[in-house]
């Protein structure tokens, strides 16, 4: 069948929006109709070979749609299902088995390999070219898509799906990184840096868990006074305020728990100095492979911190997104005020809010 898609041909090029062929699902894949998707700081870098993903491609990965086709070997979905879309995973190894399918052995060859594990794409050009497919296993930025069904998690007959794709990674990551790694208590401290969807929807998470002190950090003042309006107790600006010392004095100490959504390793190590002793930071924002971060192990060494590196907030996406939808109808996960939508036609003018950060987490409606 022909359908629509936003395609990435060359490095900090806008995509091209060009009708391709998908082809017939495989037997263990779902076709989706997209009904939306977000736009994600990784859809960003990508593009520009931060990470070399073969190019022509597909990208997008906070996809929300409808199915259209089950294949034969696919239990548990039927014609008309609402899903959203997480990333890919074998199922079958350790991590798969141990509930942790983010860190799954074929992460990185499933989500960036662009094809199938066959080698071949569900896209191509009408004279026959291959245009990479499966992006993080689904290639949201297109009409129709084909994906393998594990990724896919069903919501609610009411669910809106216009909002729900982030929840697939961007959402998924900030708050994941929180509930499901950090694991703040009651009554607990806690700063993040960087005030983009990622580490909003930290924010959100923190609140939602019950921490009482949350602080957060960026150089940027109307979205540090747009985290006050979302439940942020105090915000440091950077470029004017030390913020360890900052973090430092609102805590007594240190914060107890501590997440960098930037990937800037300075923030890294500003972080890591942030800690109360003993106490617990994530790290969650992507930088250019082979980028080091200054860590005094020196000084550090008697704080017994620890330190994770989180991806896609180590969530199983079944049981993670559901709860991120059920906190959102309490109203206790608000993440809906962090996005905006966009036709598919303007996604290149959501990629340029997004990076301007006018948009914290742009969403593109088929």
């Amino acid at each position: 069948m022909k359908t629509k898609a936003a395609v990435a041909v060359a490095p900090e090029t806008d995509l091209e929006i060009r009708e391709l062929t998908l082809d017939e699902p495989r037997p263990d894949e779902l076709q989706v109709k997209m009904v939306a998707s977000g736009v994600c700081h990784t859809d960003a870098i990508v593009r520009d070979q931060w990470y070399p993903v073969p190019q022509p491609v597909v990208l997008g990965h906070e996809g929300a749609g409808i199915v259209q086709k089950v294949g034969s070997a696919v239990s548990g979905f039927d014609v008309g299902d609402k899903v959203v879309v997480g990333p890919s995973f074998c199922g079958q190894c350790e991590q798969c088995l141990s509930g942790h399918p983010m860190y799954c052995v074929d992460f990185y060859d499933r989500n960036f390999g662009a094809k199938r594990g066959d080698d071949s794409t569900a896209f191509s050009t009408d004279d026959g070219e291959s245009v990479g497919s499966h992006f993080f296993g689904q290639s949201s930025f297109a009409e129709y898509t084909n994906l393998p069904a594990h990724g896919a998690v069903k919501v609610p007959e009411d669910a809106p799906l216009e909002l729900l794709g982030p929840l697939g990674c961007g959402i998924m990551t900030g708050a994941g990184a929180v509930l499901n790694v950090l694991r703040p208590k009651p009554g607990s401290s806690i700063v993040i840096f960087g005030t983009g969807a990622v580490g909003m929807a930290g924010m959100l998470a923190a609140k939602a868990a019950g921490a009482t002190t949350i602080v957060m950090v960026d150089i940027v003042p109307e979205r540090l006074e747009f985290a006050k309006e979302l439940g942020a107790t105090h915000t440091v600006n950077s470029k004017e305020t030390d913020p360890v010392e900052a973090v430092k004095e609102i805590t007594g100490g240190g914060a107890q728990f501590a997440l960098d959504t930037t990937g800037v390793p300075p923030v890294f190590s500003q972080m890591t100095k942030s800690l109360a002793v003993q106490g617990h930071g994530a790290l969650v924002g992507a930088a250019k492979l082979g980028t080091e971060a200054p860590f005094d192990i020196g000084t550090l060494l008697v704080s017994g911190i620890t330190v994770s590196l989180v991806i896609e907030g180590d969530a199983v996406p079944k049981e993670f997104i559901p709860r991120m939808i059920s906190l959102f109808q309490q109203g206790k996960f608000p993440f809906d005020k962090l996005t905006k939508s966009y036709p598919f036609d303007e996604i290149n003018t959501a990629f340029a809010d997004s990076a301007a950060g006018t948009t914290l987490k742009p969403i593109i409606t088929f």
